[in-house]
Formats: structure tokens, C-alpha cells, sequence
């Protein structure tokens, strides 16, 4: 008896043995061709002459210009992606092949093993080139490619609202869900809503160029949409007296504030511009029509949004909220910058100059208060969200329906 026991402990340990690779217990080691991954990567995207030149935009959702200047910013601000040797030569992976693992789960919403094949990048670092790949890009071009308006921003949105008939018009708004695949148990009543399903929210402004103007995520799915509104930093700094000024003039009445066209469930705020759900005349059926067709600038932008970035189109695989905003602020960043890198915003200044100026915090007693009271109920005002939309009704009927 004893005899066998001794036998069976030393094939145990045995297999221990077996099982040891490198210098961690039980860790496999897979010779997956760092370089000849880098090389074949290059010469098929990269190179002069590379042999998928036409069909790099249709692959990576991004032209190559703009994908080379994403990883540069990307490889200097994180040291993770720049490439290094090991403790005995060995090349590790290159930038290129960090970002494009993290670029083809962004961009086809694929499990981090899938492209384990072709870039020759194992599933766990795959995931950890993610997650610092879209915080690199929310760091390096975030401040620019998702900031407030400033000057030049709000005139010539008003240039365009003015173009559509609506004077005063800074977008539209409404919000997007994202399904929550991971959600834990206990936390999928609070997160499930009218789409049967976890969810988390994204609320967005987006003009008619489909730029994303404010972004606020990660609200559980069971809010409505004047829920998130209530939680929404979207008019903080009109609130605070941050925001730049705004004039207009619409049939013969002054107003001071921009506002954004709604759909029905957002309150009777003078900053909401919304249709009629019942018009009736021609010059109210004239006005829904109107208003409707040009608030779908919103949806648009969700629906091009989720098909350059199919990760927030399908279920989010990742467990934390945090991980999840990343990945969405960064998507947004990224899909403002094609946009002004496919010249549909030539008119954007990105240098700076039409920045506001910087407001300098002040310790002293203040008397603002009064004034920000005030602007908060100019904002809910029901009186002139009324007037508002009647001289919406009369100048889009004189200016078009006649």
C-alpha cells in the first residue's frame, strides 16, 4: 500500500514538472513570430508599396494619415507601446501591431483572441493594448476633439442653423444604449429598461456634420431620457456664466440663449426646441416637419458612430464601467476626427485661438449666485420655450412655406 502511494506522488509530481514553462509555474509558451507578425503587418498596410493600399480605409474604418499621427501621439505618451527587447534580445511587439489589435477589436467588436492569428498577439495583451490604447487617446487628443464650444465653434453653428431655417440652433440631442453583456446579477434590474436588457446610456449633442459636440456615459439603462437630462453636465456652463454669449433674432423677439432640437419626452425647456405631435394648419405641419428632419442629425451620428466602431454597436464584453467609458469616449474622440480628417469641418479651429479665455478660480465672496438662480430658471422656463417655438412656426413658414 504504501508502495503504491510513493508511486502515485511521484507521478504527480511528474506532471508539475511537465507542466512548468518559463519562469512562471504552469505558463505555456507559444512562439508566435513577434517579427515575422510585425513584417507581414507592414508590408501588407504600412509600406511604400504595401499590398492592401486601397483597402486600408475600408479595413481600419480610418485613413492611414490620420492611423499613423493616432499611433505616434499613442506611442509617445505611453511607453507601453514603444518597442523593446527582452532579457535575452528578443524583439517584443511593435506599436503597430498594439494598435491595430486594439483598432480591429474597436473597430469589428471581435473577441481580443481573435486576433491572436494574424497580428501574433496573445488575448491578454491584446486586452491590455486596449485599455491603454483608449486612454492614450482620450490624454493626447481628447482636449481638442471633445471640448466645449468656444467662440468659433458656436458661430458657425449658428451660421448653419441659420442655413436650416432654425436661428439659434447648437444641435441636436438624445441618447443612445449600450447593451451590458457582463452585467452582474444583482445589478441587471437596476440597469434593465424599455430595452428588456442591461443597458448603459450615452447621452450625446451632434451637429449636422455629425460631430459630437458633449458626451455624457454610463448611467444605468432604467433612466429615461429626462433621468440622464436631470444628471447631465449639458448646460453647466450656461448655468455657471462659462458659456460664450449668444444673440439672435427671431421674428422680431431678442433671445440670448442657444438650444438644442428635441424629440417629445424632453421637458418644455426654453433651451429644447421640440415638434407637434398632432400639427394642425399648415404652418404647424410645415414646423414638425421641419424640425423633425433635421433632428435626426443625432441619430445619424449614433448610426455612423456604431458602424466605424461595431464594439458599441454589439454587447460590451468588458466587466467594469469604468473600462466601458473609455472605450466610448474614445470611440467618439476618434470618430470626430475622421470626420474633420474626411474634411466634412474645414471651418474648425484646433489650435486654439478660439478657445475661451481661461477662468480663474476665485476664493473670495461672490454675488454670482444670484445669477446663476436666474439662469437656471430662464432655462426651464415654459413661457419661453413657447414663444420660442411660435416664432419657429412663423419664420420657417415665411422664410419656406409661402
Amino acid at each position: 500500500m504504501l508502495l503504491v502511494e510513493t508511486k502515485r506522488e511521484e507521478e504527480s509530481r511528474s506532471k508539475r514538472r511537465n507542466k512548468h514553462r518559463g519562469s512562471v509555474l504552469g505558463h505555456r509558451i507559444i512562439r508566435r513570430g513577434r517579427v515575422e507578425g510585425h513584417e507581414r503587418l507592414y508590408h501588407n498596410y504600412f509600406a511604400p508599396n504595401c499590398v492592401y493600399d486601397a483597402f486600408f480605409r475600408r479595413r481600419f474604418r480610418i485613413g492611414r494619415p490620420l492611423f499613423l499621427q493616432i499611433v505616434n501621439g499613442v506611442e509617445q505618451y505611453d511607453p507601453y507601446f514603444v518597442q523593446t527587447t527582452d532579457a535575452i534580445g528578443n524583439l517584443g511587439l511593435s506599436s503597430l501591431q498594439k494598435v491595430t489589435a486594439a483598432f480591429r477589436i474597436l473597430t469589428y467588436g471581435t473577441p481580443a483572441d481573435s486576433v491572436d492569428e494574424y497580428v501574433r498577439i496573445g488575448e491578454s495583451t491584446a486586452i491590455e493594448s486596449l485599455r491603454r490604447f483608449v486612454q492614450a487617446v482620450i490624454a493626447v487628443f481628447g482636449d481638442d476633439y471633445l471640448r466645449p464650444l468656444n467662440n468659433n465653434d458656436i458661430a458657425r453653428l449658428l451660421a448653419i442653423g441659420e442655413q436650416r431655417g432654425f436661428p439659434g440652433m447648437l444641435g441636436s440631442i438624445d441618447c443612445m444604449h449600450w447593451k451590458r453583456k457582463n452585467c452582474p446579477t444583482a445589478w441587471q434590474g437596476m440597469y434593465t429598461g424599455h430595452c428588456h436588457e442591461p443597458t448603459i446610456i450615452l447621452e450625446a449633442v451632434a451637429s449636422q456634420d455629425l460631430w459630437i459636440w458633449h458626451a455624457f456615459f454610463g448611467l444605468p439603462g432604467s433612466l429615461n431620457d429626462i433621468n440622464v437630462l436631470e444628471r447631465s453636465p449639458v448646460f453647466a456652463t450656461l448655468t455657471e456664466g462659462r458659456a460664450p454669449p449668444i444673440n439672435y433674432r427671431i421674428n422680431g423677439h431678442d433671445y440670448t440663449m442657444g438650444y438644442y432640437l428635441a424629440d417629445g419626452i424632453y421637458p418644455n425647456w426654453s433651451t429644447f426646441v421640440k415638434t407637434i405631435p398632432c400639427p394642425q394648419g399648415l404652418k404647424r405641419k410645415h414646423y414638425a416637419a421641419a424640425q423633425e428632419s433635421i433632428r435626426k442629425d443625432v441619430e445619424r451620428a449614433f448610426r455612423v458612430l456604431q458602424a466605424r466602431f461595431a464594439i458599441v454597436r454589439g454587447p460590451a464584453r468588458f466587466w467594469d464601467e469604468e473600462t466601458l467609458a473609455y472605450i466610448m469616449k474614445a470611440c467618439i474622440i476618434m470618430h470626430n476626427m475622421i470626420i474633420e480628417d474626411e474634411g466634412a469641418t474645414n471651418d474648425n479651429d484646433f489650435d486654439g485661438s478660439g478657445e475661451n479665455p481661461i477662468v480663474q478660480v476665485s476664493h473670495m465672496h461672490t454675488p454670482e449666485f444670484v445669477d446663476f438662480i436666474q439662469t437656471h430658471h430662464q432655462i426651464r422656463s415654459n413661457a419661453s420655450h413657447s414663444q420660442l417655438q411660435s416664432d419657429l412656426i412663423e419664420h420657417l413658414w415665411q422664410r419656406y412655406g409661402q
